[in-house]
């Protein structure tokens, strides 16, 4: 089991290099927060379109198909599970109100179902005592098979919760995919400038963000060794009985926690022999962040987004 493939959320892709790997970072910064905020208080077919408009975005980017399979493949299949759930699931209206019965009604004629509006005047009027019936076809019930129901409610609030649910960490692997690290702190710095008038160390926390960025793919290694270590061992669980398997859980974390602190100190030591004393008198300039053409071009597409959003997202 290789935990860096099979995980790879939060990694960067480096080869192929697509068009969105071209993008500027702080451009690539709005759109995914605009594809974080866009969900709110959006109709369904609007998180729909979300969620379709991020998979043609992939497709489009020509990410290759097993980077592709890792890391939406679980993820719908995820959001497809929340859907399922939340369509099977109550939906908080299970209600019932006692009808209003007077004297001049006839004790034999059959009352309306309970879940259904009462029809209007003229077309009880076209219809014998008995059959009063709704006039449209309208039903809040969309499956009633047994113990099975699905309502439009549940229907309606699975849909909002798995579309929210993909949007919200695919937007975000999509863009830590096609951004490297160092564009990240960099286009975060860049963004965060003004705030220096107010005394914020914003150098000194793009450079935590960077790092944190860094031992990502660290911590995930030595989860793997772990692993690795533990499986070749063949230790048989059964045996063991919980406590004895508690106990070796904790000595695992206590080993993986002594690794992480070993390999944090080993990147303070290498940045210590470089001669690095502070953010802003060792500064390293990774790259140049410069606006093209491509980039005003998404811009203009994030205001046409966001023109739609307001025109037709609305719930």
């Amino acid at each position: 089991m290789d935990i860096l493939r099979s995980l790879p959320i939060g990694l960067y892709l480096e080869q192929p290099v697509t068009w969105l790997h071209s993008l500027d970072a702080r451009v690539k910064m709005a759109w995914l927060l605009s594809l974080l905020a866009a969900p709110i208080l959006a109709n369904n077919s609007w998180r729909i379109a979300l969620v379709v408009g991020l998979i043609g975005l992939t497709a489009l980017a020509q990410i290759p198909w097993r980077v592709c399979r890792q890391q939406m493949g679980w993820l719908l299949l995820l959001a497809t599970l929340v859907l399922l759930i939340t369509a099977v699931a109550p939906d908080g209206l299970a209600v019932r109100h006692q009808p209003r019965r007077t004297a001049s009604i006839d004790l034999n004629q059959s009352l309306r179902p309970l879940d259904q509006p009462p029809a209007p005047v003229f077309f009880n009027l076209l219809r014998p005592p008995g059959e009063l019936r709704q006039p449209t076809d309208y039903q809040y019930r969309l499956v009633d098979i047994g113990p099975l129901q699905v309502t439009r409610r549940s229907l309606k609030l699975g849909i909002r919760l798995s579309t929210l649910l993909f949007t919200l960490i695919y937007a975000t692997t999509l863009f830590l995919l096609t951004t490297p690290p160092e564009e990240i702190t960099a286009g975060l710095e860049s963004l965060m400038r003004p705030l220096r008038g107010l005394g914020l160390p914003v150098t000194e926390l793009t450079l935590t963000l960077t790092l944190s960025l860094r031992f990502v793919p660290l911590v995930l290694e030595e989860v793997q060794n772990l692993y690795r270590a533990v499986r070749t061992r063949a230790i048989n669980w059964r045996k063991l009985g919980v406590r004895g398997a508690i106990k070796i859980w904790l000595m695992l974390a206590e080993r993986l926690l002594a690794n992480l602190l070993l390999r944090a100190e080993q990147i303070a030591s290498a940045m210590q022999v470089r001669g690095f004393t502070s953010p802003d008198q060792h500064r390293v300039l990774w790259n140049r962040l410069q606006l093209r053409g491509r980039d005003w071009l998404a811009l203009g597409l994030l205001g046409g987004f966001w023109a739609l959003r307001l025109g037709v997202g609305n719930s």
